[in-house]
């Protein structure tokens, strides 16, 4: 027969054990943020990503930038853009701020815009897993 005394520390440690679980996964999911852009056809769009992990080398760093989870728009492999892969529809319209690496900024311009850009990008930064969502709405001229 367990005594009171029993039961209240194994409450306890269950207690501790779904506080620490719970903050590990708070912290997660603040490193997905999700904003909201308006643009028109023709024109241009700047789509914000920036990493808050400021203690890691450039060349250490990679950001997939994809469209609607699926479509490559830009990569930034080791610090260097990669566009070996990108979709054809991207080519010649994604304008990146090398620059801006070095103090964690990955945002990209999107020129030409047509209703088909309308939709969901993500940026994926690894290896500090922080991911960037912009949802792009995208009205007549």
């Amino acid at each position: 027969m367990y005594n009171i005394h029993e039961l209240y520390r194994g409450t306890l440690i269950i207690g501790c054990r779904f506080i620490c679980v719970f903050a590990v996964l708070i912290n997660k999911v603040s490193l997905q943020e999700t904003v909201h852009r308006e643009a028109v056809i023709g024109g241009s769009v700047l789509l914000p990503c920036s990493s808050t992990e400021h203690d890691q080398k450039l060349q250490d760093i990679d950001v997939s930038w994809r469209h609607n989870d699926s479509e490559i728009v830009y990569d930034i492999v080791k610090g260097e853009d990669f566009v070996v892969d990108q979709d054809p529809r991207y080519k010649n319209r994604v304008e990146t701020f090398p620059l801006e690496y070095e103090r964690g900024n990955f945002s990209i311009k999107l020129n030409n815009l047509n209703y088909t850009d309308a939709g969901e990008y993500s940026c994926l930064i690894t290896p500090s897993n922080e991911q960037k969502n912009v949802v792009l709405i995208i009205k007549g001229a």
